[in-house]
């Protein structure tokens, strides 16, 4: 579907209700806060400081957050108290119901700021993202640009920068309930769980070592469970472990695999949206790094306490993909 009707009329909107933009007045109440973008499921959960902000200085408010369709699920329970609303621009209807929540008091961009066009059109007085959007159009509609530090800090440190001051509480598995989910034939002994699936080829890990590490956990009495998403199938196949390792490839629901991972005592994956989703289940992880970065997809500050560990090369040779932002 084309997403052009939806962006004709986002842009309309956003210049229509320009004039309406205002910085929240000393001491007047913010009642309604939406967090806009677009990101896949590793940056959306990286949200998570940022959410943990807003709800430590906005108690009261009604805080908003888009979500991917795909992703929403993991917000059944209402993390941090926020309620997702779930979005795909190429979807005139998912726009209109974003139309229909607003006006916003404040509205925060992340990952790409044309998301501040879409903000402002939903009636949002106050946008705040981060500076030096390309090209330069989408920054028109940011009215508090912050700068990005000069030294690396982990993305999820970082979004909660936005909004100034101390940094949220650490992370608790009470900040953010999961959905109740049952997982079909999951193993009664202990388990890890080896997600071999990356958005790049330039993630993902030799063949022989995954089944190398297999092989050394059931030696260990650990059963090892393979995991790949949608389309990854293949790259189980290609491993071929034993037809009586467990396999979910592609066929678990978000809230089916976030089960999975809470009964493991250990997940093995690339830096991934998986990696991250460890995180919020409290799983022992390891997880592989390749021309990504640790200093910014880590564990960060907010994440420190949990049990991960992030294995990478200081000085890999082949860090020049396309920018993030």
């Amino acid at each position: 579907m084309s997403r052009l009707p939806a962006r004709l009329l986002t842009v309309a909107l956003a210049v229509a209700k320009t004039p309406l933009r205002r910085a929240p007045a000393a001491g007047q109440p913010v009642r309604r806060i939406l967090v806009a973008h677009h990101l896949l499921l590793g940056d959306t959960l990286l949200l998570a400081p940022l959410l943990a902000k807003l709800a430590e200085r906005y108690p009261d408010a009604e805080r908003v957050v888009l979500a991917r369709p795909g992703v929403a699920s993991l917000f059944a329970a209402r993390p941090y108290g926020c309620r997702v609303l779930a979005y795909d621009p190429r979807k005139l209807a998912d726009l209109r119901l974003l139309l229909a929540e607003g006006p916003f008091d404040l509205a925060y961009v992340l990952g790409d700021n044309r998301y501040a066009w879409l903000a402002r059109a939903a009636g949002a007085r106050w946008i705040v993202g981060f500076a030096q959007d390309r090209p330069g159009w989408k920054n028109w509609m940011v009215d508090e640009a912050h700068p990005f530090p000069a030294a690396p800090v982990a993305l999820a440190d970082l979004t909660a920068d936005l909004l100034p001051g101390a940094a949220p509480l650490p992370f608790s598995t009470t900040d953010w309930p999961l959905p109740d989910a049952t997982v079909p034939n999951r193993p009664q002994t202990p388990y890890a769980v080896l997600h071999v699936g990356a958005s790049t080829p330039l993630k993902q890990w030799p063949s022989q070592r995954w089944l190398a590490l297999a092989n050394q956990l059931r030696a260990a009495g650990i059963t090892p469970v393979w995991s790949a998403g949608k389309g990854e199938e293949k790259l189980v196949a290609a491993i071929n472990p034993p037809a009586d390792q467990p396999r979910y490839c592609g066929n678990l629901s978000l809230p089916e695999l976030a089960a999975l991972l809470r009964g493991a005592q250990l997940l093995v994956c690339p830096d991934t949206g998986v990696a991250h989703l460890g995180k919020l289940t409290r799983t022992p992880t390891v997880a592989l790094f390749g021309p990504g970065t640790a200093a910014i997809y880590g564990a960060g500050v907010y994440w420190q306490s949990g049990l991960y560990r992030a294995l990478t090369v200081a000085d890999f040779p082949c860090r020049d993909q396309p920018l993030l932002f």
